[in-house]
């Protein structure tokens, strides 16, 4: 494989105190548990790390945080996309300096370029850096699809291009992907509930947010079905699926967080324009995972 980062990486939120400063204190004690629970990769500043709302400073001072919890334990990979490629590029840079595994860089956003604007991208990218990249494919928040032929002529073109976040529900493009990229390319399911089936075709993980509560289920999936176990994979699939769609009943990070709280783990804060659940979701979201006690 062209990148070594394990199969369950684990989109890790940004903790934050009442007055929505990042709690560093917090962001230690999370990475700690995640990768004693099931997580063989701490992903910052993604998504669900608030990166809309994150100064690059913050995102710096996270990713070292968190590299001097794991140590030798886990990787650490940093979201360092933007829809401004000199943006993405001087990111990209400064975390391979800062001491990144690997990289995150996401489909530029809102100015919706082509598939010859996606090439030129990552391109200038991957040039900049010797690091690893996960290519993020999001069509729900950045308004195009990057197609497989992209990806593949991407994958093809340059060697440290080296695994898709396809966060796209189109199974027949992961196939596509699958067909059209070397062997050595890695796919991994964004969405948890679509990792099972992912697998079946060819997937080799998941960039996975259900991960901060149920880790080890999730590994245990990944594992029971490269073993061979299809029906125990499936069956802890069903019993997971709650979970994994409890958790996305309200924008992301907020219910994952939510029920991080619940845990004793972080505080529930988001930063504006996120806020917190009522009371009556909150009951509800904790009564739709009762039955892993969390």
């Amino acid at each position: 494989m062209r990148i070594n980062v394990g199969e369950v990486i684990t989109a890790m939120v940004t903790p934050f105190n009442e007055n929505f400063e990042v709690n560093y204190n917090e962001v230690e004690k999370l990475t700690d548990y995640l990768i004693n629970n099931g997580s063989d990769t701490i992903l910052v500043a993604g998504t669900t790390g608030e990166c809309p709302t994150l100064t690059h400073e913050e995102e710096l001072e996270i990713l070292k945080v968190v590299k001097n919890v794991v140590g030798n334990k886990a990787k650490v990979v940093m979201g360092t996309g933007s829809n401004s490629t000199r943006t993405a590029v001087e990111s990209t840079q400064k975390a391979e300096k800062a001491g990144a595994d690997a990289i995150l860089s996401v489909v530029p956003y809102y100015n919706k370029p082509s598939q010859a604007g996606l090439l030129e991208h990552f391109g200038q990218i991957a040039k900049s850096t010797s690091l690893p990249i996960i290519l993020y494919n999001i069509p729900g928040r950045t308004g195009i699809n990057m197609e497989p032929e992209t990806i593949s002529k991407l994958a093809n073109d340059y060697k440290n291009i080296a695994a898709v976040k396809q966060s796209n529900p189109n199974l027949d493009l992961v196939t596509e992907i699958k067909i059209q990229t070397p062997e050595d390319f890695v796919i991994y399911s964004g969405d948890d509930s679509l990792t099972l089936p992912m697998l079946s075709i060819g997937a080799y993980g998941v960039i996975s947010v259900a991960s901060h509560i149920i880790g080890k289920d999730i590994k245990q999936i990944i594992t029971e079905f490269k073993s061979g176990n299809i029906s125990k994979a499936l069956e802890l699939h069903l019993k997971a699926y709650p979970m994994f769609k409890a958790i996305f009943t309200s924008p992301n990070p907020i219910p994952v967080k939510a029920v991080l709280a619940k845990k004793g783990l972080v505080t529930e804060t988001v930063r504006p324009p996120l806020v917190k659940l009522t009371t009556e979701q909150k009951e509800k979201l904790y009564n739709s995972i009762s039955s892993y006690n969390v």
